[in-house]
């Protein structure tokens, strides 16, 4: 008889179940997978206090229970069930879903924004609901974009150039862009779970990762790496989603609420990413860690080829243009 084999099938199956009570009740508790270890994280805070905004606007008809620290399941495995309904959200990276609904490559393109200030403008605006909306055909509701800062590059050596890139071992999101991004650079790009990295930096499977500073330091990613490079290749956001099949089960006015309170919690989340930044900044120095300059335009010549090769439609290529036009 065959055996169940993943760690995935409980947590699943325990989903399934949960999924199941919650649709036969009239309040609702929904839950939200975030894989942040920190309580306080920036995006696990701004749910919490999503969940706080819902509840008064339902007067305490629904609210939103976080379940951080990877519990449900990494990202791709908590996208899969936001998918078929068995969780009713998740705070996920945009990148895992860049092969779920295309337009969401858009914000991920290396250097795309300008400044941190060009992305928010970016993201606020027409461009960033069309993306977000794109993603219903594929059962998701995109209720938010949150910040995840600029990622960079970290090694256990210096990265000055691009050449410094050649022969390294980076670890990548699972996501065909970001293996043509390292691929771009001269690097081995290593498709890695986030959980898996702070382990293969030790070991030596891989001799860089890519992130935002506060991900660099909530994971001590520094002691193992201690040369941050400013590259800031990416300013790629977070989505907040939640699963079209829930969202179908509720009425349009609590449809409306959900969607106010997740729009509402993107300063809150801004103002924590902010603050967060600056303290995870003092922390790995504080612990070693050396940040570093680099030669921006030494990769930002190398990244065409990945322009060509997935910016592919007039729909997509439109998009970068609004951003690129987005004062």
């Amino acid at each position: 008889m065959p055996t169940l084999q993943t760690s995935r099938t409980p947590r699943l199956l325990a989903a399934l179940i949960a999924a199941a009570a919650l649709s036969s009740a009239h309040a609702a508790e929904f839950r939200s997978a975030d894989i942040h270890n920190s309580d306080d994280y920036p995006t696990v805070a701004a749910v919490k206090y999503m969940s706080q905004l819902l509840e008064q606007k339902s007067g305490g008809k629904h609210k939103i229970k976080v379940f951080n620290k990877g519990a449900l399941g990494n990202e791709k495995e908590t996208i899969d069930q936001v998918k078929i309904g068995a969780l009713e959200m998740s705070r996920v990276n945009i990148s895992p879903m860049n092969g779920v609904c295309q337009k969401t490559l858009v914000p991920t393109m290396p250097f795309l924004f300008s400044s941190i200030e060009h992305m928010r403008k970016s993201l606020d605006g027409p461009v960033g609901e069309e993306i977000l909306k794109s993603c219903e055909d594929q059962g998701f509701i995109g209720l938010a974009f949150y910040d995840s800062g600029a990622r960079s590059l970290y090694a256990k050596k210096p990265i000055k150039t691009v050449a410094d890139v050649k022969g390294m071992k980076v670890r990548v999101q699972q996501s065909d862009l970001w293996v043509a991004l390292v691929s771009a650079m001269g690097g081995n790009a290593t498709p890695m779970p986030f959980g898996e990295v702070y382990t293969g930096l030790k070991t030596g499977l891989i001799d860089a990762a890519e992130n935002n500073i506060p991900s660099y330091d909530s994971v001590k990613h520094f002691e193992s790496a201690k040369y941050y490079s400013r590259t800031e290749h990416s300013m790629a956001p977070e989505m907040l989603l939640m699963s079209k099949i829930v969202w179908d089960k509720l009425p349009k006015a609590e449809q409306d609420m959900v969607r106010a309170a997740a729009k509402e919690s993107v300063a809150f989340q801004r103002k924590k990413w902010d603050e967060q930044e600056a303290k995870s900044l003092a922390v790995v120095k504080a612990g070693g860690a050396e940040i570093t300059e680099v030669d921006k335009r030494s990769f930002q010549a190398v990244m065409g080829p990945v322009y060509d090769k997935f910016m592919t439609t007039p729909d997509l290529k439109r998009l970068v243009k609004a951003i690129q036009d987005t004062k």
